[in-house]
């Protein structure tokens, strides 16, 4: 929906395609073009590419753009669409490739003059390396699966005698969930928030900044809110973190939007995280306070138009923040609740903006991610975008599923929040605590 909206104000056409699952959303009725990519599960539809680059061919489309789910980082997506002389609307295959390995990503980094938490040099052999690894850097630590994503193939460990054990179960769940058991060794940071910064690189060598994002509240290690900026950037520190993404972006030849993430930890260094070369879910609060379009931007960069801006450092205006709207019920720790959508009313007004690929009378699937929608508010400050937030929260009704909700409107009364005292532990004490979820 996000990108076809986008498309429609360039007058460009756009072609959609869709699983079983899918054959009633919302986004197949928008798009000019819609063709059936395969059955509901995913590996025989949406991460079929001989599937999906038929449709390609079938529709004339000369240009694909992946989102922000399934194919969006394989580079061997990225490959074959240029092989077909198709225009994949993201970074080159090699960009991908060399961010998407996460112990090659930090290498890279490094060369880059981009601060990254210290660790093993790459990938760890056996557990002697890492020994002598956990000598250099001490306790805690955390065991990283290379090839990673999602929050599985970590382990966070506290003392030496735990560290064989810990590398055995990492090893085995990345290598069940990736097919790559390789691990690094990074040191554990207490309590840190997590900052990323949105870039747009035009693929000629222009890196633009638009900031910082706030992506501390999170459980699972799956991000739950975010809001820009963040209470804890001064403008200092900000231009210290936009600049190091830009070397991180120019380090791989990147062009289109990417987001650079950082650990921040509580004396106010920062270090690199990962690299997503995508766009992100949380892109739209990053809109609300530039004013920028980074949609649309992308398509312009893959038309070779350029940026359609010349601030290569965007200034923030005001304050914005996304709660993602999922189909879990939080009193039952967040089971999935797929079903019919029987009533879906969104909130309006002044600062309030929804992003949705649902309504009334659609089915939640349980073959996807469970997000039926982002609610974004904007204010002056980010006390008036909280009181908004709560506002529109009250505002939105969904009945037929669960949604997290109740969870979203806690947050918004919780006083530390409120007060911006957070990290990326914050929603899990309160869940872990009891005073979250239960009584939403």
């Amino acid at each position: 929906m996000r990108v076809i909206r986008a498309c429609r104000e360039l007058g460009l056409q756009t072609v959609a395609i869709y699983s079983e699952a899918d054959k009633d959303s919302l986004h197949v009725e928008l798009a000019d073009e819609a063709y059936l990519c395969g059955p509901a599960p995913a590996r025989q539809s949406y991460l079929n590419i001989p599937a999906i680059m038929n449709l390609v061919t079938q529709s004339g489309a000369d240009g694909v753009h992946p989102g922000y789910g399934f194919l969006a980082e394989n580079a061997g997506f990225a490959s074959v669409c240029q092989l077909w002389g198709v225009k994949f609307i993201g970074p080159g295959a090699s960009a991908i490739e060399r961010m998407g390995v996460k112990a090659q990503a930090k290498e890279t980094m490094r060369q880059a003059d981009v601060p990254v938490v210290p660790g093993s040099d790459g990938v760890v052999s056996g557990l002697a390396e890492a020994e002598e690894v956990a000598a250099r850097i001490g306790f805690p630590l955390i065991v990283k699966a290379s090839a990673g994503g999602g929050g599985r193939g970590i382990r966070v460990v506290q003392e030496p005698e735990d560290l064989a054990g810990a590398l055995e179960r990492a090893a085995s769940e990345a290598l069940a969930s990736f097919g790559d058991g390789s691990l690094y060794i990074e040191r554990f940071l207490v309590d840190p928030r997590h900052i990323e910064i949105q870039v747009l690189a035009d693929g000629k060598g222009r890196v633009a900044a638009l900031g910082e994002r706030e992506s501390s509240i999170q459980r699972r290690r799956q991000k739950v809110l975010e809001e820009a900026p963040s209470v804890a950037v001064d403008a200092k520190l900000r231009q210290r973190m936009e600049d190091a993404a830009a070397r991180a972006a120019q380090a791989v030849g990147y062009e289109s939007a990417g987001t650079v993430e950082f650990l921040l930890d509580q004396s106010g260094e920062f270090y690199f995280m990962e690299m997503n070369t995508r766009i992100q879910v949380e892109h739209g609060v990053t809109e609300l306070v530039t004013g920028i379009d980074i949609v649309k931007e992308q398509l312009r960069i893959a038309m070779g138009d350029g940026l359609s801006f010349t601030e290569d450092r965007v200034p923030l205006v005001g304050h914005a923040i996304e709660c993602r709207i999922n189909a879990e019920d939080p009193q039952k720790d967040f089971r999935p609740s797929p079903g019919m959508i029987t009533a879906f009313d969104p909130p309006g007004g002044f600062g309030v903006r929804v992003d949705s690929g649902v309504r009334e009378g659609n089915q939640v699937s349980p073959f996807y991610d469970s997000m039926v929608a982002k609610l974004m508010t904007w204010g002056r400050d980010r006390q008036e975008s909280i009181a908004r937030m709560r506002r529109a929260l009250r505002e939105f009704h969904v009945q037929g599923v669960q949604t997290t909700i109740p969870l979203h409107l806690q947050l918004m009364e919780d006083p530390e929040y409120v007060e911006g005292r957070i990290d990326i532990n914050f929603l899990e004490r309160r869940l872990a605590g009891g005073s979250f979820a239960g009584d939403a």
